[in-house]
């Protein structure tokens, strides 16, 4: 199963009597919710989901985006009509961070059947299709979260396989070397981890991924191929979770951390490299 779709093929699934579940899931880190922007325009059948209260818990040790309380998760979903036997498409008007996250929580929590919108809202809206500004009231959905389809790192977890394998950091690469750091406490990166920005999954001046085999070849140039043991970790587990999705186009499975930086470090114990090598 890919797990990305095009403008033009989402269009025909929604044509169909059985349509995919659509969620709209419009987030800016440290911008105002998304829900404004949704209500003044969506894809047709789009159920807004809030990625703060619904796809994370609140900040804490853990992390700025912990994994959200399952019962909380589980609720908004079902509420949005998602069902264990009905697709799931996902979208946000980015680089598909904010969507992405919420495919991984899926496909963690055990639905078989996710994809992101290629492009987000954007490429909808170039490709010629409709919005809406009427709120779907979507059946009740009966999705019960299984988690553990998809692999997940601890802080442990990532300071190991950045020894025996590769783990990527999705930051901004002056954030990586340590230069700047505008919301965590600590600049740098986890020792041995490989600098990978998700910028560079994108097709430049677009919002869509690049081909699936030039992101294997960015991948392969980093180490991470499909033989190789891949995790990946970014500031709070967001855009992270939108190169775990670019791994997956091109083939690459690959485990996220989702504390990512901001629990990493927050915890005084935890070394820190800092410059352009992995330490």
């Amino acid at each position: 199963m890919n797990a990305i779709i095009t403008a033009t093929e989402l269009a025909s699934e929604l044509a169909q009597p059985t349509a995919p579940v659509l969620l709209d899931v419009r987030y800016q880190l440290g911008g105002p919710p998304g829900r404004p922007e949704y209500e003044a325009g969506h894809v047709p059948g789009a159920v807004y989901v809030d990625l703060d209260g619904e796809l994370a818990s609140p900040p804490g040790p853990a992390g700025r985006h912990p994994l959200p309380d399952l019962e909380v998760f589980a609720a908004a979903m079902r509420a949005a009509g998602v069902r264990a036997d009905r697709s799931v498409v996902v979208y946000d008007g980015g680089q598909g961070w904010a969507a992405a996250r919420a495919w991984w929580l899926l496909r963690w929590a055990g639905h078989p059947d996710v994809r992101v919108l290629d492009g987000g809202l954007a490429a909808w809206q170039a490709s010629g299709g409709a919005m809406s500004i009427d709120k779907s009231t979507p059946s009740a959905g009966d999705f019960t979260p299984a988690p553990g389809a998809l692999p997940l790192l601890t802080a442990d977890d990532a300071a190991a396989l950045a020894r025996r394998g590769v783990l990527l950091d999705a930051r901004a690469a002056e954030r990586y070397r340590g230069e700047v750091e505008p919301i965590d406490r600590v600049a740098g990166h986890i020792p041995g981890a490989v600098s990978a920005p998700t910028t560079e999954n994108i097709a430049e001046g677009d919002t869509v991924f690049r081909d699936a085999s030039e992101l294997a070849e960015r991948f392969a140039s980093l180490g991470a191929t499909p033989d190789a043991e891949v995790g990946v970790y970014c500031g709070s587990g967001v855009s992270a979770a939108q190169q775990v999705l670019a791994l997956a186009v091109a083939g690459i499975p690959a485990a996220l951390y989702v504390g990512s930086w901001s629990e990493w470090s927050a915890d005084p114990s935890r070394p820190v490299a800092t410059g352009p090598q992995p330490g």
